[in-house]
């Protein structure tokens, strides 16, 4: 009799770690397959470059599409130019590289669609063209609270901010150790996708935290334009390893 209650134990112990593998699958997020560059400028355009690159469709986003059409067209049929309403409704993440003065009315004019949506923050505010007081608010609060207050509903990460355009081109994918990217955000799902997104670019990903984490590599931090390997990010950021 102990025995079959040993038996039957084992046997319910099975059945709930089963039941907890099935639960961890069923709540993974997919890797995302689709991504929406919003503000297809140098930043937008050398990451959704990269993207189409590693085999991801692409929409690149701006009020003018029209004028996206060279690229578009020379990056082959993954590639596509639509409006920042079209990349939100087709995209499973989003890569945002506007002007950080333009943040407080793009979420308003789009707070529906950005609910729920992953949003790879990569701007940064500076005064001389977002002008002092938004740029004084980054400062005061760090560049990812100040960004899910304008960007609310929307599941934040902050990546791909840290540097110049020029910096990312000249590493992607360089030979090992390659280049780290600093990445912060509150949703671990969501910073998991920016994990992916990071290595499929051809960069070492780095969590640094959440969002209010990301004030360490913002615009005049320390951890801003820095060219360095995983390890040694990790360092300079006091990240543990």
């Amino acid at each position: 009799m102990l025995f079959d209650v040993l038996r039957m134990g084992s046997r319910v112990a099975a059945l709930a770690a089963m039941a907890v593998v099935a639960a961890t699958l069923v709540m993974a997020e997919p890797a995302p397959k689709k991504i929406g560059i919003i503000g297809a400028g140098n930043i937008g355009s050398t990451f959704g470059t990269l993207w189409v690159k590693a085999g991801y469709d692409v929409l690149f986003a701006s009020r003018h599409p029209e004028e996206l059409k060279p690229l578009v067209e020379g990056l082959g049929p993954k590639a596509h130019a639509g409006t920042p309403a079209e990349a939100l409704a087709y995209a499973d993440a989003v890569f945002l590289a506007v002007p950080y003065k333009a943040y407080p009315e793009f979420g308003k004019e789009h707070a529906a669609a950005l609910k729920g949506k992953v949003v790879i923050d990569a701007g940064n505010a500076t005064a001389a063209r977002d002008g002092a007081e938004l740029r004084d608010e980054v400062d005061k609060n760090g560049i990812g609270v100040t960004s899910q207050k304008y960007l609310s509903g929307a599941r934040i990460v902050r990546a791909f901010n840290a540097a110049n355009f020029k910096v990312f081109v000249k590493n992607a994918g360089r030979p090992e150790p390659r280049m780290a990217i600093p990445i912060a955000g509150d949703d671990p799902k969501a910073v998991e996708t920016a994990r992916t997104l990071v290595t499929d670019a051809g960069f070492d990903p780095v969590v640094v935290g959440e969002l209010e984490a990301a004030k360490k590599f913002q615009m005049g931090q320390p951890g801003f334009g820095l060219e360095l390997s995983a390890p040694e990010l990790k360092e300079k950021l006091g990240v543990k390893p």
